[in-house]
């Protein structure tokens, strides 16, 4: 790889991590959009690149030397000797609510992943990156329907909205021993701000409007750890098991309350509090993964994966600014998936026909969310389906996916979401530190 080439990554890499926040943090713009990103930390990001999320998830048990894999931070071992990797990604989701006989759609567009990876001694390797962790992006309206109160004030709208991701920026190295067992560790900084703002308008200008809301500063740092072991069975088939654990961690940062009075020549404030969250109890949960795969060679893989993380304690229910006082009752819970994903590659190596070199890929996936609503659990789940199309030499590839789901139901007053999420990843692979064989 030339000089030039690699000061374009270094700089890419760097703009990224700059422009992500700053990209999310302009207004009207969202990470993601649902009502349900309200509580809490909003909406859990599902972590993974490209290559991930078109096998439904799944990650923890896949040792594939082609595709950058960050679900687990032992996998970084599985890799061509000094070969650089890097992967960036895209996505597009669309998304139809419905509650009862009303009905809106959204559509959100966003930048989820960027990392590099490259070797370090032998058999071992790093990687570093940044991608969300959750997102608040919703816009909610409506207007006083009571004649009464209309008569008496006139027209009255009621407006809350809310934007703003926390993002986890990381790095991790792994180390293969004796080609079978792979170990790897991961430090994680989160960072981020949330906005949640509700607004009182009247349009009777002899009424104040009110504006109140809530600004959070999210900060906090832990460790992530994974293993893979990798069992042959002959015949160039192979078991991989695979495990990780992400501690929990405080959530340090700030908090800020404020109340605004607005008429149609001043605003008065009528509160402004701020406090650090040092002292609380607040934090976000650890996580427990495992995994188990089978692989054919590079022909194909099938894996299945189970993710558990129990947010009950996590305090989110209790501090203002995360719970929510409104028509639902919001508590933390046990959050847990399971995921399944199948891989198939025809004939990797056929030079007659292109469509036989790529990547095919399945997937499914069954989640229950890290809260619940008056008591009830609010699940999502869904299909994925992707592909990754080789480009120019080695491994660099594009990988397109697409997950067609479904979030809550209509039950009990609930919003559903049906959505369709397309994703787009570019897979970048080099060699580096090539000794020329002629001067």
């Amino acid at each position: 790889m030339s000089i030039r080439f690699k000061a374009i990554i270094v700089s890419v890499f760097l703009i990224c991590v700059c422009a992500v926040p700053a990209f999310s943090q302009s207004g009207g713009s969202y990470g993601a959009y649902s009502p349900y990103s309200v509580f809490g930390l909003g909406e859990l990001s599902r972590q993974g690149t490209a290559y991930n999320k078109s096998m439904g998830g799944t990650g923890i048990a896949s040792n594939n030397k082609r595709f950058l894999n960050i679900m687990n931070p032992a996998a970084v071992t599985a890799r061509d000797s000094s070969s650089f990797m890097a992967d960036f990604g895209l996505e597009q989701k669309n998304t139809i609510f419905r509650q009862n006989d009303l009905r809106s759609g959204n559509n959100v567009f966003n930048m989820y992943d960027f990392v590099i990876s490259f070797p370090i001694y032998r058999s071992s390797a790093m990687m570093l990156g940044i991608t969300p962790f959750s997102d608040v992006g919703y816009d909610i309206k409506l207007k006083q329907t009571d004649p009464d109160i209309i008569g008496n004030t006139g027209n009255i709208t009621y407006n809350t909205f809310g934007e703003g991701s926390v993002y986890q920026l990381f790095i991790g190295g792994g180390v293969n021993f004796w080609k079978r067992l792979s170990i790897g560790a991961e430090a994680i900084y989160y960072f981020g701000n949330l906005d949640k703002v509700y607004n009182q308008d009247f349009s009777n200008s002899s009424y104040a409007s009110l504006n109140s809301g809530y600004s959070l500063l999210v900060r906090g740092f832990t460790g992530k750890f994974g293993l893979q072991y990798q069992q042959p069975l002959g015949n160039d088939l192979f078991m991989v098991f695979g495990a990780t654990y992400r501690l929990g961690t405080g959530l340090k940062g700030r908090t800020i309350y404020y109340e605004n009075k607005n008429t149609s020549e001043i605003v008065d404030t009528l509160v402004y509090s701020e406090s650090l969250n040092r002292d609380t109890d607040m934090k976000i949960a650890g996580e427990l993964g495992v995994g188990i795969s089978v692989k054919k060679g590079d022909k194909w893989s099938a894996e299945l994966n189970y993710i558990r993380s129990d947010w009950s304690d996590s305090g989110m229910d209790r501090y203002d600014g995360y719970n929510v006082n409104g028509v639902s009752s919001f508590s933390t819970s046990v959050s847990q998936s399971f995921r399944a994903g199948f891989e198939i590659v025809p004939n990797r190596n056929d030079i007659r026909y292109y469509l036989r070199r790529c990547s095919y890929r399945v997937g499914a996936y069954y989640e229950q969310a890290y809260y619940k609503l008056d008591g009830n659990t609010v699940n999502s789940m869904g299909i994925t389906l992707g592909v990754t199309l080789p480009v120019f030499r080695w491994y660099n590839g594009l990988t397109l996916g697409v997950d067609f789901g479904q979030r809550g139901s209509l039950k009990t007053n609930m919003v559903r979401e049906r959505y369709v999420s397309f994703v787009v990843g570019f897979n970048i692979f080099d060699i580096w530190f090539q000794k020329p064989r002629y001067n």
